[in-house]
């Protein structure tokens, strides 16, 4: 079974418009504009992501919706969350590939949180919905040992830490782009 899309709403459908096509490299490629379950009525946009029509990030820009002016977009906040806690994430293939991605996104003024899991090497940032967006480069592989740690940490009560990252820091757009 594969990912199809993700669906959110957006706060600032023009900023992220400019978030996904112009930064991320997404391609607006559809629009369902359709009335909405309550009441109202939403535009559906689809962004393809790497060429795939199979494969899209999607923002529905709501109007003439009950209780408008209270929506929280950003989905920690909403769940009253820690940020962060949910976060979408895309892969990338190459340290290179990571690397060029953390450069772009500061080069467009945005702060990039940079940590290297020991498995994985990921960056992250925010789009214009305060949600948290990251890229991840896969750099291990998966033992039985592994398994039985995540199969051990189901029935788990108390506190158990992993081995503490390999590398984490933030990078502040202002500071790091003249």
């Amino acid at each position: 079974m594969a990912y199809h899309h993700l669906a959110l709403a957006a706060k600032d459908m023009k900023a992220t418009h400019a978030f996904y096509e112009g930064i991320m490299g997404f391609e607006l490629v559809k629009v369902e504009v359709a009335p909405i379950m309550g009441g109202g009525w939403g535009k559906h946009f689809f962004y393809r992501m790497d060429g795939n029509d199979s494969h899209f990030i999607a923002f529905w820009e709501l109007h003439e919706t009950d209780g408008r002016d209270d929506y929280v977009y950003d989905i920690n906040a909403a769940a009253k969350l820690p940020p962060g806690t949910n976060h979408y994430s895309f892969s990338v293939d190459t340290k290179e590939e990571l690397e060029s991605w953390k450069q772009k996104w500061l080069a467009a003024g945005l702060d990039v949180f940079e940590i290297d899991h020991n498995w994985c090497h990921s960056i992250y940032t925010k789009d214009p919905n305060d949600n948290a967006v990251e890229f991840c480069l896969t750099s291990g592989t998966f033992t039985e040992a592994d398994r039985q740690r995540a199969l051990d940490a189901l029935w788990e009560t108390e506190f158990k830490p992993s081995p503490p990252p390999a590398f984490m820091q933030m990078w502040n757009a202002e500071k790091t782009v003249n």
